[in-house]
């Protein structure tokens, strides 16, 4: 699938920005323009959100091969949550489209939780007669009562059209592939890859690292204090120095 994309500079080796669930290329706008000054840097719409298409296969082996079909020749690639393990999958599947890897906040493991309330929170709000994205915070906040995650999916509402830019039946149908990690998916990279986590998330656990180095030998491991799970929109410019400097090495 062709994805929906927003690229900020040129030159260098080019930078690919994968979201999470929920989110869009939007959400790493900051970021992205800061970055922007060392090469170009392209975030994507993910498939079922955003400006991309819809489609009712949402595994890691459908993501991985829409950012392959994103990148020309061989790009660093950033991936958070949903996106980090796009990315993973995309360096096992495709290793030859990527020079150095960062994961954001994810492992390649399966984890119990699911994010099935805030489909049911979307669901639930009404968007008839909404005409600001204000109108619509004022009515979530009673669904969604978190600023920072209600903030997050407000990202996604289309105001004119009054709908969400997110396939949300098929989200709902594909969130255990979501939430898990394929079993059939083998190999390892053997280029640089850096794990960057919260420093208050349970994301990345130290019970993970063998699953990790499994996968990616050269893994190194790095921490944002005072931040959660999304630690780009909490401390991003920490973020952006932690990028930098491992891309950059």
């Amino acid at each position: 699938m062709k994805l929906e994309t927003r690229t900020e500079g040129a030159g260098g080796t080019p930078l690919l920005i994968a979201h999470g669930l929920y989110g869009s290329a939007r959400n790493w706008g900051v970021i992205a323009k800061r970055l922007s000054d060392r090469g170009q840097v392209t975030a994507v719409d993910m498939r079922n959100h955003g400006g991309s298409g819809w489609d009712a296969d949402h595994s890691y082996p459908a993501l991985a091969d829409d950012l392959a079909e994103t990148i020309e020749d061989q790009w660093d690639v950033l991936g958070h949550s949903m996106g980090g393990k796009a990315a993973m999958a995309l360096a096992l599947r495709h290793p030859e489209k990527v020079r150095r890897l960062v994961v954001a906040d994810i492992a390649p493991v399966g984890y119990a939780h699911s994010q099935q309330q805030y489909i049911d929170a979307m669901r639930a709000l009404d968007l008839s007669g909404v005409e600001s994205r204000r109108d619509a915070d004022q009515r979530f906040r009673a669904l969604v009562p978190e600023d920072g995650i209600r903030a997050f999916l407000l990202q996604s509402i289309d105001i004119a059209e009054k709908k969400w830019r997110l396939n949300l039946d098929v989200l709902e149908a594909e969130m255990p592939k979501i939430v898990g990690w394929p079993d059939d998916l083998q190999g390892r990279f053997e280029r640089p890859v850096l794990f960057l986590s919260g420093g208050d998330s349970d994301y990345v656990q130290d019970a993970h690292r063998a699953d990790i180095r499994a996968f990616f030998p050269k893994a190194r491991f790095a921490k944002i204090p005072g931040t959660g799970h999304w630690l780009h929109a909490e401390k991003p410019r920490e973020v952006e120095a932690s990028v930098r400097a491992f891309l950059d090495a």
